[in-house]
């Protein structure tokens, strides 16, 4: 399904809730944890990088919008213990959690699957792929305890439609669609709704590296998007679940 990106963000509708991004420090991260904590969200910031997450932090708190949670977190080396641990940071401190976006992830390499680096498949599969299970798996407790949670996976054009070349980030997000499809029917029933979003293209560092001869002006900001985030972290999208969603122009 198609929605639009031209959302249209109300101060306060988020307040209250908690949400969780990872990749929160850069492209399209850092634009929805902007939005998100314009709409009143504690955002947890996810990322490897502290001092990148620090900028966002900083823009976000300039803004004088929600005060928002750093987390460095390394989703490729994270160990279970570090998942648990996490988990246990945020029963603790917010006894629930509202929503719980798989943003980051990497693209690897373009390349045949016959000459593909065995360990850069590894990472990437780490990352783009077994980095969600765990995370989802380790915060089903917390979602558990809102009353209306949302689970959104990023997904890709690619990861709905094969094409030569892609190696381990297509293959990793067709995975991706298969276990936010498999998650939703099997929480169907609960407080949780699960989707995955096509952003589409944008302006990003992820974008380039991919199509390094693209006029990278001409492809939308992810500030651009990013307010579709709001909606469907919102109750205005509480009839959503397994929905495989992409993104259109206003």
């Amino acid at each position: 399904m198609n929605i639009k990106t031209n959302y249209q963000i109300t101060n306060g509708e988020l307040n209250g809730k908690t949400i969780l991004v990872t990749g929160a420090n850069r492209g399209f991260g850092r634009a929805m944890t902007l939005d998100l904590a314009k709409a009143g969200a504690s955002v947890i910031m996810l990322g490897r990088d502290l001092g990148s997450l620090e900028q966002v932090y900083d823009e976000v708190v300039d803004a004088k919008y929600q005060e928002p949670i750093l987390y460095p977190f390394d989703l490729e080396g994270a160990t279970p213990e570090h998942y648990e641990q996490l988990q246990k940071n945020i029963l603790d401190n917010f006894g629930h959690l509202d929503g719980l976006i798989h943003n980051a992830s990497i693209i690897g390499t373009m390349m045949l699957i016959e000459q593909y680096d065995i360990k850069l498949w590894y990472s990437t599969m780490q990352i783009n792929l077994n980095a969600p299970f765990m995370l989802t798996q380790f915060l089903i407790p917390a979602l558990n305890q809102s009353d209306d949670a949302r689970v959104l996976f990023l997904s890709s054009s690619v990861g709905r439609s094969a094409r030569a070349y892609w190696g381990a980030y297509g293959v990793s997000k067709f995975a991706i669609e298969g276990l936010s499809k498999t998650l939703s029917e099997e929480l169907e029933k609960t407080n949780i709704k699960v989707n995955s979003l096509d952003p589409g293209r944008m302006k990003t560092e992820m974008r380039r590296a991919a199509y390094p001869a693209e006029n990278a002006d001409k492809n939308p900001l992810p500030e651009d998007k990013s307010p579709a985030i709001v909606y469907l972290m919102s109750e205005k999208s509480n009839k959503l679940n397994g929905e495989q969603i992409t993104l259109s122009s206003a």
